[in-house]
């Protein structure tokens, strides 16, 4: 035995470093292999991706987009509604095969007695209540709103009514409505946090009766924002003045930095035909019918404040009447053009009084001299072509045609000239009645 002893470590001196580490290793492998196995294998050697990562971070590598790529208008459809819980609704121990199993889904004694590992019945049901909740998930919030509900461009927030202010105190603000404005995204540099992102946003709040005011408010979410501004506006409430519960008071002029506005008085039923920021405010306050041209910058919190100037300084019938020392006097299209007296002043001024240089025209006057830009309306393309003075030429027999027949029949009950009394068998053929045409025939 000790002689073989002796051959082995001879002959294991003799062998090179490279070829004592490869039998050193199957020698490891062979233990291991002969070694008992334990009951449960270690859990890392049987993982992948999908059970490395948890699902916040599988979504994430969906759903998600770096901050150059925000910054560069990329995954603006990407938020947390697109990111659905698969595991909602699923309970442990219950799926397409319910089992009780003790200490995990059941306790292991009840009462006295022992539970048992038991099958239940299968829920039918219960794929579908899966499904209808997985559908509730993701769902855009604008799908729920109705087009009347939806803002200037589907579900973003101008346009869009929030309700009224918050009660203060005992002031309860009763017949209310607030509309948003605008709502942007406002970044401010800081020495020590850097680009500090905030949100702003312009509310109008108004009882649709002639009280109305606005605010801004800002803050880290939109809905911080809205209701600082909502609030804010109710406490700026104004008066402003409305013509028999349906438009202005006169046609006027307003100004605000770059943005100029011409406010038209219009009828009943003509509708508000302006900005969209006009249509929004005139709803609040409570005017129906407007006409409003905008010239210059169209910026929306502008817009705004140059309308609201010129809703407070309207003067009243009595006011221009006073001040001008004149009658007024308005002459209605839907009344005829019968005059009707709307304000007389205290000592109406004579004739001699008027000066020749002073503004008696209405608008003029309410404009303060200015004058609403029209643009030159050009021909259209084809009256520059010869076929077009061909088609004239032979359209002229035949124009007001129409018009001519509708004025003689109106006018003698039939289509005649001034040679029907001297000829007149030089008549239009009239097809003859059913009673008149029986008698001829039996006759």
């Amino acid at each position: 035995m000790a002689s073989q002893l002796l051959n082995v470590t001879r002959t294991l001196s003799k062998l090179s470093l490279n070829t004592k580490c490869r039998l050193g290793n199957t020698l490891i492998k062979l233990e291991q292999e002969l070694a008992p196995q334990p009951l449960f294998s270690n859990p890392s050697r049987n993982t992948n991706f999908f059970n490395k990562l948890p699902a916040h971070d599988l979504w994430k590598g969906i759903t998600s987009v770096s901050n150059a790529g925000k910054k560069r208008g990329r995954g603006k459809t990407v938020s947390k509604k697109n990111i659905k819980d698969l595991n909602r609704g699923q309970i442990i121990g219950v799926g397409k095969a319910n089992i009780v199993w003790p200490g995990l889904t059941a306790p292991i004694i009840r009462g006295k007695e022992i539970v048992e590992q038991q099958q239940l019945p299968e829920d039918p049901e219960r794929q579908k209540k899966l499904d209808a909740l997985r559908d509730q998930m993701g769902t855009h919030r604008y799908a729920k709103l109705s087009p009347i509900e939806r803002g200037w461009s589907g579900a973003k927030m101008p346009g869009r009514s929030i309700g009224p202010p918050d009660p203060i105190g005992e002031e309860v603000f009763t017949g209310f409505d607030s509309k948003v404005i605008e709502l942007k995204t406002v970044f401010n540099m800081k020495g020590n946090f850097g680009r500090k992102r905030r949100v702003s946003a312009t509310v109008v709040t108004g009882n649709q009766n002639g009280v109305a005011g606005f605010a801004n408010g800002k803050g880290q979410e939109p809905k911080t924002a809205l209701r600082k501004a909502k609030n804010r506006s109710g406490q700026k409430l104004m008066h402003i003045k409305i013509f028999r519960n349906h438009t202005v008071y006169h046609d006027f002029f307003t100004q605000f930095g770059a943005t100029k506005i011409f406010v038209q008085q219009k009828p009943e039923g003509y509708g508000l035909v302006c900005h969209r920021a006009i249509k929004t405010i005139c709803e609040v306050v409570g005017i129906k019918d407007l006409h409003a041209k905008v010239e210059g910058s169209t910026s929306v919190t502008h817009v705004m404040k140059a309308f609201f100037l010129g809703l407070i300084r309207q003067k009243s019938h009595e006011e221009i009447a006073e001040s001008k020392g004149l009658h007024l006097v308005e002459f209605c299209k839907e009344n005829g053009y019968f005059p009707t007296v709307l304000a007389s002043p205290a000592k109406c001024r004579s004739p001699d009084e008027i000066k020749n240089d002073e503004i008696l025209d209405f608008t003029q006057y309410c404009y303060d001299g200015r004058v609403v830009l029209k643009k030159k309306k050009h021909p259209p393309f084809y009256t520059k072509h010869k076929s077009y003075e061909i088609y004239l030429k032979k359209q002229e027999k035949l124009r007001n045609k129409e018009e001519v027949k509708m004025n003689l029949i109106a006018q003698y009950g039939e289509i005649r000239s001034f040679l029907t009394e001297k000829y007149p068998e030089c008549r239009p053929y009239k097809e003859p009645k059913k009673e008149q045409a029986e008698e001829d025939s039996n006759t």
